[in-house]
This record gives structure tokens, sequence and C-alpha cells, in this order.
């Protein structure tokens, strides 16, 4: 090999020959350390796989510069050493820094695994949700009001947390908002971004609650600015006004024997509060006109018996709600309005298209 060649050619083609293997071990650091490190690298993926790779990557360097500073009595491998351990604590306290600002309250944390995990929602659009409601959790005591109808204005939407609040109209009991349900659905889904209105129903906590809300406009703009978000909250308001809906129908149901379907928007008017007791009579009379049996029932009115109706002239009358159940089991909250808003009523024998 000629003199001109270059120290690649000499390491590759004329390596240096040890004259001699040392006889006595490194040390018991030297080999601590490789074992650290081979653990080390047997980490898996994630922040908190990460925090395994570097805390054992660091402990391992710590055992390299002991050896270097011990046993092989090199300030060049003391030197590197530390500075390894260096790197690996700055990346270690990112990764704590980074664990903090993602963790949540435990109420945000039981929220996200009882709505949002079922869905598959990504944990960053979650934290783009909770952070639009400023993660705060607010309280109410028991007694203490929610809204108050005709006063209250709608300025926000709010979710339930925990404890049970009692929802009712003029003093009478409409139904009941248990945890994980919206306090305030049917009033924000009865409201476009630019009108204003008051809650039509008192909301009281009957327990000590918590829940959370956001603010009407802060929503409204991430609701406009990403799609998925939007398309998540109308599947939560669906479900949640769905709910309430039912829970009023099994209340008349259980009153009268009735099921009336809900899918109709003439439902509004058979259900909703009569100014006095003979309105309330005349507008029931009129609704039994138009669902004479001389058409498909099942649609409009499922009744609890299956047997044939009678004769008109014999028909016996059916028992008329009095005002008090009027407005116990009324939906001025405007639910039908809302599921309904710009759709056209079904034919008795039409199916909605889910």
């Amino acid at each position: 090999m000629s003199r001109n060649s270059s120290p690649w050619d000499q390491l590759l083609f004329q390596p240096p020959l040890c004259e001699g293997w040392k006889q006595n071990d490194e040390g018991a650091a030297y080999h601590l350390g490789n074992c650290i490190l081979l653990l080390g690298y047997m980490g898996g993926s994630g922040i908190f796989g990460s925090i395994y790779i570097f805390s054992l990557l660091a402990t391992g360097y710590i055992c390299y510069a002991l050896w270097g500073w011990l046993n092989a009595c090199g300030l060049d491998i003391f030197i590197w050493n530390m500075l390894l351990v260096m790197a690996c604590v700055l990346q270690l306290a990112h990764l704590v820094y980074r664990l903090h600002k993602d963790t949540f309250l435990e109420e945000f944390d039981l929220l996200y695994k009882t709505l949002c995990q079922p869905l598959q929602v990504p944990f960053e659009v979650y934290k783009e949700i909770v952070k639009c409601c400023e993660e705060k959790v607010l309280s109410l005591a028991r007694d203490q009001n929610y809204a108050v109808e005709g006063k209250t204005p709608i300025n926000c939407l709010s979710l339930l947390l925990s404890g049970r609040v009692r929802v009712s109209q003029d003093g009478q009991f409409l139904h009941y908002v248990f945890p994980y349900q919206f306090l305030d659905s049917p009033e924000w889904e009865s409201l476009r971004p630019s009108e204003e209105g008051t809650f039509q129903v008192t909301l009281t906590a009957e327990t000590d609650c918590s829940y959370i809300t956001w603010p009407r406009r802060k929503l409204y703009l991430l609701l406009a600015k990403d799609r998925y978000i939007a398309r998540l909250f109308s599947v939560f308001l669906g479900y949640d006004i769905s709910e309430k809906l039912y829970a009023l129908n099994d209340k008349l149901f259980a009153k009268f024997g009735l099921r009336f379907d809900i899918r109709l928007p003439s439902l509004h008017h058979v259900l909703g509060p009569a100014s006095s007791q003979v309105e309330a009579e005349k507008e029931l009379d009129e609704w039994e006109e138009r669902a004479m049996p001389h058409r498909p029932m099942s649609t409009f009115v499922q009744t609890a018996t299956s047997a044939p109706p009678p004769p008109p002239s014999a028909r016996p009358k059916m028992p008329r709600p009095d005002s008090a159940l009027l407005a116990s089991g009324s939906l001025t909250r405007s639910y039908p309005c809302t599921l309904f808003k710009g759709r056209a009523p079904l034919a008795p024998t039409q199916t909605p298209e889910l």
C-alpha cells in the first residue's frame, strides 16, 4: 500500500493490530452501564415509552462516566458521557412538561372516557374542546337555579358532570337532567347564531352538582373552524334531545296509555301549554278529529291496545289531560322545532329516513 493512501484506506485495508488483550475486566460500572443501555433500548413508543428510554439512557451514561473516571482514567470518556447525561436529562424535562401540559382534571379525564373515547375521538380534538370551556368546572349548590324561565339569557351550552337537575315549567315538573347530559341542548339548538333568547323552563339543582360550560360565541367560532368538532357536537346534541323527548313521551304514556310519535312537528301543538282549561280541551278535541281511525295511525299515535276502534257514535271519549299535565308534558323547550327545522311533515304512513 502506497504512502499516499488516505486514513480510511489504512483503517480498512491495514487495520492496526492489538499488541495484547487486557487480562483484567473493565470494572462493574462498565458492565452495569451496558446492561442498563440494553434495557433502555427496549422501551416502547409514546410519551411514557420515551420517558422510560431516556431515564435508562441517562443512568447508563452515568455508569459509563464513572467507568471513564475511575477505571479507564480517560478525561475524554468522562466528558462525553456527562454531555450525553445532560442531553437525556433535558429531554426528560421536556417530556415531563408535555405530560403535565396534557394532563386534565379528573372530571375531564372521566368525561373523555365516557363520551369521546367510545367514539374514538382523537385526544388532540378533545383538547380543543376542553380549551374552549377554559378547563373550568363550575358548581351548583342544592336548590340553586341554573336558569329561570323568561329571565336567564341563552348565552352558553353546559354539560352536567355530577348531580341531578330538575327541569320544570310554571312549577310543573318536566324531567331530570342526569350526569353527562346537556343542561340546555334544546335552547341551544332552537336559536341561530345571530338570534337571542331566554329560557322557557327553570332548571334547579336537586343535589350538589358540577358542570362545564362553553360560551356561546367561542363555541360557535370553534364549530365554524373545525367541521369534525361541529359534527361531533351535532351527534351529542341530537342524542341528548331525543333522550329528553322520549322521557316526556313515556310520561304521557304512563298517564293516558298513548304513545305519541315524536317525529311529527304537529306534536308540538298537541303537547304545547294551553293558557286555560278550555283552550287545552278545545285543542285536544281538534287533534282527536284529525286522528280519526279511517287511516293508518302507526306513525302519528300508537294506542296501548290493538283492539279495533268502536263506531264513531259509540266511541268512548279518551280521557283528557288537565292543564297541569299539559304543562308538565309540554315540549315548549322547542324539541320538535329543533329536530324538524326546515323539514316537511311526514305522511301518515311515511317512515323517516334515519
